[in-house]
């Protein structure tokens, strides 16, 4: 059995950050987090997506592509588990959705050459809820550059998501993922609803899913 690699995915504001935490601590791995506050396009982004998508989006690939790389060199490959609360495939999903198609093809080719040497997880948890409880929740964590996230823009990252994941499965069926709905799960405020989801993740673990 390889060293675990997990990652939670999900949509903007459905909780992977907490519950990449809560496994984090329940398992003993290493927490990877992705950066967000530091990219300094994000307000303008939110502001107008037309004319800042290409510098938000490569500045989180570039950023990325640097996290994983040092994730690899100090803890993959001296067999240190480690948890993320991002995949770096969601660059695709956002690019595709906020870049067009002349940009997001150099931005595709950029991506494929920066990853093809990246580590793989071997364990997805995908975390999905409807445009309401997502909504509740960014508001709830008060972040100043997304006050300004148009709902009809969440609602087809939702759906875009929903779409990714589905390819990803029938492309990777050796990688397990672990779907989880955050609007009857609420794994922040509910002990029993987090027990179940660590519980899961233990068994997909134990089983030997990881190979």
């Amino acid at each position: 059995m390889s060293v675990p690699f997990i990652t939670v995915e999900g949509p903007i504001g459905v909780g992977k950050t907490t519950l990449s935490k809560a496994i984090a601590e329940a398992q003993r791995f290493h927490q990877l987090s992705e950066i967000v506050d530091e990219n300094p396009f994000l307000n303008k982004f939110y502001e107008d997506i037309e004319e800042w998508s290409f510098q938000t989006e490569m500045f989180f690939l570039c950023n990325r592509y640097k996290q994983l790389s040092d994730i690899q060199k100090k803890f993959l490959s001296q067999q240190q588990p480690v948890v993320a609360d991002y995949h770096i495939f969601k660059n695709l999903i956002f690019a595709r959705r906020s870049l067009p198609a002349d940009e997001y093809a150099k931005y595709e080719e950029i991506y494929h050459i920066l990853t093809k040497d990246m580590p793989v997880p071997n364990v997805i948890i995908y975390l999905h809820a409807t445009l309401d409880t997502l909504m509740k929740r960014i508001a709830l964590r008060g972040r100043d550059f997304e006050k300004n996230i148009d709902p009809s823009y969440l609602q087809m990252l939702s759906e875009d998501y929903e779409q990714f994941i589905a390819d990803f499965e029938a492309a990777h069926p050796d990688i397990p993922v672990l779907h989880f709905n955050g609007d009857k799960l609420d794994f922040v405020n509910d002990t029993g609803d987090l027990q179940a989801i660590l519980s899961k993740v233990d068994e997909t673990i134990r089983k030997g899913a990881v190979q």
